[in-house]
């Protein structure tokens, strides 16, 4: 049983949908970006990703969220706010596009360390640190332990934002029906794992057409796939080793190479979806477990609940568990979770004039109430252990609101129930019907074991910030080209696509990773 926290007055959400729906006079994007040359800098212009998904007739600035926030914002703040979309793929080079055509919103951010370093070098976006110390207060008191990360030349160049509850970077999904109807225990190594996978490659358990033993998608900017079970095959990390292949490129760590060979067996004795590097948006990957083809998956940690839960609509006999079957030489599992800070938030060069009313909407967004009422939007629910639930998708467009309301949540994602236990579990329990409360326990379980952060320091290296951004997707495009590659191919092929890394300056960035945590200059 849940409750309503709060909720839109019949008034507010008459108004805020009327708006919504186009009726005012709202500027579009491009009046929004190029305003005059005597603009007021009370006035600020917020990055926030498209992923495709706000409702019919409404954008990322004329939508039922955007509106309250604004409203909010205008009255708490004395800020006028308007949104700017990018898209989230490719992100990062659409941010230096706009940056270097003079289009940039006032804030924008990314999560890329190297895109960081590259706009703090280039001088490219502004200094926070006088705003920061008259106006983040908030941000000082709830998040002040991670804005170390921001800092670059003893200037504050960007403020952090606070991830919630620690989760893997990536989880692993089986049918545990079809390992019942196998007559096989949920595997728990990976030798069980590839028996189950030949398995069901054999007998097919689901009876569907085309089954889909390992199903995978062919975004490169994304290591998920393939980087768990890559990473099982290296040794023990020092903190040293941890530091220099963090984390992409673990790919080329001593011991990736025979996980890589392990995934091109796989690819080529059918277990892995056939040619998946085409894949380039995941759709495919997506609607192969919406349809009940895949046995088995990896992916960011909660993204599959919605895949699945399609999948149970049409089918609700079947069940994917979350599983830890990626075991080390020592029997331990690597479940690779991420720091404590998130996203990079900077405020163009350009508009180093509002860098005040950038840090006073920073600093409003910090304060977890409001930064709950954002996440969730102000018509959600709680569970009976107070924590706070996510609207279903239908839900949240019937409303006028994005399909990601997360997405403007970007300083702050550090709610207090997120360090309950049983509160965390239940917001997905209570959120996502489909599975009962015992599945998300385990989840939980899953979520905590053995996990493992990569060491992570402020420190912004030359070659990272002259090679990194190329080197990211580089790396992505090695590990498929040599899971997919034909099997008597793969050492000419390995060769040949690590010569290509090396002339994108994989050992620069690499060499220089050592020098700066031998030298001391490595500071968390």
């Amino acid at each position: 049983m849940v409750k309503q926290i709060r909720a839109f007055s019949a008034l507010f959400m008459a108004i805020s949908l009327f708006i919504s729906s186009g009726c005012s006079e709202k500027p579009k994007q491009e009046e929004i970006i190029n305003s005059p040359a005597d603009r007021d800098v009370n006035s600020i212009t917020c990055m926030v990703w498209d992923r495709g998904n706000f409702p019919a007739g409404y954008d990322a600035d004329n939508n039922t969220l955007a509106n309250w926030i604004r409203a909010k914002v205008k009255e708490e703040c004395g800020i006028d706010l308007h949104f700017v979309s990018v898209k989230r793929e490719n992100s990062d080079d659409e941010i230096n596009r706009m940056i270097d055509n003079g289009t940039a919103p006032d804030i924008l951010f990314t999560y890329t360390p190297s895109e960081f370093g590259y706009l703090a070098r280039q001088g490219k976006v502004a200094d926070l640190t006088d705003s920061y110390k008259k106006y983040g207060k908030d941000i000082n008191k709830y998040i002040g332990d991670i804005q170390h990360m921001g800092i670059y030349n003893d200037h504050q160049v960007a403020i952090l934002k606070r991830r919630g509850f620690k989760a893997p970077r990536h989880v692993a999904y089986i049918r545990k029906d079809w390992c019942d109807a196998l007559g096989m225990n949920v595997p728990s190594t990976k030798e069980e794992l590839i028996d189950y996978l030949y398995a069901v490659k054999k007998n097919d358990p689901g009876g569907v057409s085309d089954v889909i033993p390992w199903a995978m998608g062919g975004d490169i900017s994304s290591e998920k796939f393939y980087q768990s079970f890559v990473n099982s095959f290296v040794g023990e990390l020092t903190e040293r080793e941890a530091f220099i292949y963090s984390e992409r490129y673990m790919v080329v760590a001593e011991g990736a190479l025979e996980g890589l060979k392990e995934l091109n067996r796989l690819y080529n004795d059918g277990l892995i979806t056939l040619d998946f590097t085409a894949d380039r948006d995941n759709s495919l990957f997506m609607s192969a477990v919406e349809s009940g083809r895949a046995g088995f998956i990896v992916d960011d940690s909660t993204r599959p609940f919605s895949s699945i839960s399609k999948l149970k609509e049409k089918d609700p006999s079947a069940k994917y568990v979350p599983v830890l079957c990626f075991e080390g030489a020592d029997g331990k599992y690597r479940n690779v979770t991420e720091p404590d800070h998130g996203m990079y938030i900077m405020v163009s060069a350009a508009s180093r004039d509002k860098t005040d009313a950038a840090m006073k909407y920073l600093n409003w967004l910090s304060d977890p109430q409001n930064a709950e009422m954002v996440n969730f939007t102000p018509d959600h629910l709680t569970s009976e252990s107070g924590a706070a639930m996510a609207m279903s998708r239908e839900d949240l467009l019937s409303h006028g609101y994005p399909g990601n309301p997360n997405d403007y949540c970007i300083v702050n994602a550090h709610f207090d129930f997120v360090d309950d236990k049983n509160a965390q579990i239940s917001t997905w329990a209570e959120s996502c019907e489909w599975e009962d409360y015992e599945w998300f326990e385990n989840f939980y379980n899953i979520c905590v074991t053995d996990r493992f952060t990569f060491p992570v320091s402020s420190t912004i290296l030359e070659s990272e910030a002259k090679y990194q951004i190329n080197l990211d997707k580089a790396l992505v495009e090695y590990a498929y080209n040599l899971i997919c590659c034909p099997r008597d191919d793969f050492e000419e092929t390995s060769e040949m696509e690590y010569k290509r890394l090396k002339e994108l300056g994989l050992e620069e960035v690499l060499e220089e990773r050592a020098k700066c945590y031998d030298s001391g200059e490595y500071v968390r």
